[in-house]
């Protein structure tokens, strides 16, 4: 029997693929800290389940194929308070912002198309490309820059008549980087002059530090008509679980082709739809305190990863993650040992080996990316386990 070629070219998420080395430890009573997703400890705001729990229908039915009325009255009274305005026709729920994206690519690509992706990226992006047969063209973004967007000239060069769209993740994953608005008018021109779209990955955007001002793509008025939104509640609300997302964009004849993908599937689950429409009624409270707690989060891991030596990073400036580079040569191999050999008073880490984020051969190998998720207290302690086990593994 043989297995399709699609299928065959796609990687194992680098974010998941250690978790039988994780389970192992556990089953040998190693307390096992999870730096390696993006899994939020914060509450889930209670709005979302007292919505669900006022539910008494006597029949689960299937819903809109675009998404309920209430949710997605709901999204646009939260772009407004962006100064993002959409109209109802301009957005369709999804089965999370991974669904989003992959029906954004399969809407806009014919295989063997081209998508440019600012180095290193976001795994599924890589992933969803490969499922919709589309080649993934990266440029890269360096750690000393902060990874921010390389000249115009430099994106430019890898644009050719294949290419379709340019796809970025602002607030980025798994950098942490926080784009000015120089950076996103740049991308914006680059759209307009070449005639492609423009796919923006907006999840983080409440998770913005040390007093930046967030540029929305969709503050790019003259290219309004080729922009694409990804966006979620999963990090928003920590709800990740609910996998409630949305693709939007004011091209209404686009979002009308993508509403094909979303018949094909039928609809996204109801009672998720239902606690999700209620988030907006959140209290402002909420957002607050939960982006004092990441900032503060970024603080200790920042000051703990540059009193290691070796390491080198540059200070995140939004969403709950860094990269960084050890002094090693097989960061996949130290991550694995940390589960499998190391242990320090019983504890030990998970990570993400950095080179399954990027597409060009060769590079990542001794990065890592680390999420701040966890509360402090065990981010501290953690970091320590961290540098424990680093330093006894450059002696092996």
């Amino acid at each position: 029997m043989n297995f399709s070629k699609r299928i065959q070219s796609m990687q194992f998420s680098p974010i998941r693929k250690l978790t039988p080395y994780a389970e192992e430890a556990k089953s040998k009573g190693k307390h096992v800290f999870p730096l390696n997703i993006g899994q939020p400890d914060i509450k889930t705001p209670e709005t979302f389940f007292e919505s669900i729990s006022k539910f008494k229908e006597t029949v689960l039915k299937y819903t809109n194929s675009q998404g309920m009325d209430g949710l997605i009255n709901s999204f646009i009274s939260y772009y407004n308070e962006w100064n993002i305005s959409f109209e109802k026709d301009e957005i369709l729920v999804t089965n999370g912002g991974s669904e989003a994206l992959l029906f954004a690519i399969m809407a806009i690509c014919d295989c063997e198309d081209e998508i440019i992706i600012p180095e290193p990226f976001y795994t599924n992006y890589n992933g969803f490309s490969e499922a919709a047969g589309v080649n993934v063209v990266p440029f890269l973004t360096k750690a000393e820059d902060g990874f921010h967007l390389p000249n115009k000239e430099t994106i430019l060069e890898k644009i050719t008549n294949k290419t379709r769209a340019i796809l970025i993740s602002n607030p980025g994953n798994p950098t942490g980087v926080v784009y000015t608005y120089d950076e996103i008018r740049m991308l914006a021109d680059i759209a307009k002059e070449k005639d492609i779209f423009l796919i923006a990955d907006e999840v983080y955007r409440e998770f913005i530090y040390d007093n930046l001002e967030y540029t929305s793509v969709l503050y790019m008025e003259d290219i309004l008509d080729r922009v694409i939104l990804v966006d979620s509640i999963s990090k928003r609300y920590s709800a990740c679980g609910a996998r409630i997302g949305l693709v939007a964009s004011k091209n209404k004849d686009l979002i009308k082709q993508i509403l094909k993908l979303c018949q094909s599937r039928l609809c996204v689950p109801t009672l998720e739809q239902i606690g999700a429409a209620n988030l907006i009624n959140t209290p402002k409270e909420y957002f607050a305190e939960v982006k004092k707690e990441y900032e503060n989060r970024r603080n200790i891991l920042y000051e703990s990863l540059k009193s290691i030596p070796g390491v080198v990073c540059e200070k995140p400036t939004g969403a709950f993650y860094v990269v960084a580079k050890l002094p090693i040569s097989d960061a996949d191999h130290f991550a694995k040992w940390m589960l499998t050999d190391f242990n320090y008073d019983n504890k030990t880490v998970m990570v993400a080996p950095a080179e399954g984020f990027y597409a060009t051969d060769g590079l990542g190998k001794n990065e890592i990316r680390i999420s701040y998720c966890i509360n402090s207290k065990d981010l501290k302690e953690a970091m320590e386990v961290l540098a424990k086990g680093l330093d006894a593994y450059k002696k092996l």
